[in-house]
């Protein structure tokens, strides 16, 4: 059962003695479920965020983000253009492991609402780059994980074949992967610091009157690690309008040497999140999520072109309607396999009929938007493949239309706190 916010501020006397507690409340945007936490005042002002985790995921996680964190020392800070929550203390509360952190203002939007154009996704595409600049020395120090290209490439050909050994991923899928790991160009990349899975949702956003929403804050730190930089844009295969000005702000804020393959691994990542799932449950023996998990994978592979069974041959091409159920597969519980792709809340229900949808696979979360009615530019989702060249809406200057777009989708996303 969940506990109140007032359970959880005898708490955070507990993880910073002395504090003088004033008031409690929910918060907005809390994980999706999986955390118990509130937002909590202080005597001076002050605002903090408390997450519990409750089991051996959730705690993990938790342990992991207080010891990223805590590595991002205050040089480490100063080169980031954008906020990262302050570690303040933890406690346990009963059996759970209890985190609390500053509280940063910022309103958030899921992925596929991020309109393309300057704004958002601009903003986005820099502040990735800027997470990707930071010196080595803050995982290297820290004693987190840091994998080589070969490393990365040896764990995905290790999860594509625990996922094959199952019999439930389309021979198709197995062959457009494995063919994917066999090819050197795909792999020659440059390590570098990532949070091991960006969602959209980690950003915060505050409206800057010239230049339309702006990033000020990014949550979700435990899986900071040296590593693919491909793993923090897989999410953008759930945000078809803002994937090529995000790409393409980050390749140009970005002072690292240029990867042709940057798209193409991160598109194979963001496939390959529902092979972790479905390892993860053949691993519980939980067969409703192998079902789940078939069910996605089945989707994907009959949304592939017939001529596309390698990620090579979709390079320049669009997402499929599976990878629209991408920001909604959760993390799960270590199998054994390590790619850094640590999602939080899944959905079966927004792919999958509704008759077909577990009601324990997760919960929807809190901020999520509702609605998306804003007229956007899509040519490039046209061109790929998507939509019909018949249904474009008409267009008048792409700067305009598109600052038009991201103001419009302002209004209609919600304000949260950060967790």
């Amino acid at each position: 059962m969940a506990r109140s916010p007032f359970t959880l501020a005898a708490a955070v006397t507990a993880a910073l003695p002395g504090a003088e507690v004033v008031g409690a409340r929910s918060l907005t945007a809390d994980g999706d479920g999986r955390f118990d936490s509130a937002v909590i005042t202080l005597a001076d002002g002050r605002e903090l965020a408390i997450r519990v985790g409750d089991d051996d995921e959730t705690s993990r996680e938790l342990a992991s983000e207080s010891i990223a964190l805590r590595a991002l020392t205050t040089g480490a800070r100063a080169i980031l253009p954008f906020r990262v929550p302050e570690y303040l203390g933890e406690t346990r509360l009963a059996d759970g492991r209890a985190l609390v952190t500053e509280l940063l203002p910022g309103f958030q939007i899921e992925a596929t609402h991020v309109p393309r154009g300057r704004g958002a996704a601009a903003s986005m595409g820099a502040a990735i780059a800027a997470v990707h600049a930071l010196p080595a020395s803050v995982v290297r120090s820290a004693g987190l994980s840091a994998r080589s290209a070969e490393e990365v490439r040896a764990e995905i050909g290790r999860l594509v074949d625990r996922a094959a050994a199952t019999g439930r991923v389309p021979a198709r899928l197995t062959v457009r992967w494995r063919e994917a790991v066999q090819d050197d160009e795909l792999w020659r990349f440059e390590s570098a610091v990532t949070l091991g899975g960006v969602k959209a949702t980690s950003f915060l956003f505050e409206d800057d009157p010239e230049r339309g929403p702006e990033v000020v804050g990014l949550l979700d730190w435990h899986g900071l690690s040296l590593g693919d930089p491909a793993v923090d844009l897989a999410w953008l295969s759930s945000a078809p309008d803002a994937a090529g000005d995000v790409h393409a702000t980050y390749a140009e804020s970005s002072g690292r040497a240029p990867d042709a393959a940057l798209a193409v691994r991160a598109r194979m990542l963001a496939e390959l999140e529902f092979a972790r799932w479905l390892v993860h449950g053949d691993a519980m023996h939980r067969e409703d999520i192998v079902d789940d998990a078939a069910a996605l994978l089945d989707a994907l592979a009959e949304g592939l072109r017939e001529n596309d069974l390698t990620v090579i041959a979709a390079r320049g091409e669009g997402v499929d309607s599976a990878l629209d159920a991408l920001d909604h597969v959760p993390a799960t519980a270590s199998t054994g396999i390590n790619t850094s792709m640590q999602t939080d809340a899944y959905s079966p229900g927004d792919l999958l009929p509704e008759e077909s949808f577990s009601a324990d696979t997760g919960d929807v979360a809190d901020a999520r938007v509702k609605d998306a009615d804003a007229t956007e530019d899509l040519t490039d989702v046209v061109e790929s493949g998507l939509i019909p060249s018949d249904e474009t809406p008409s267009q008048a200057d792409p700067a305009d239309e598109a600052q038009r777009a991201a103001r419009a989708a302002l209004h209609r996303w919600t304000n949260s706190s950060s967790e």
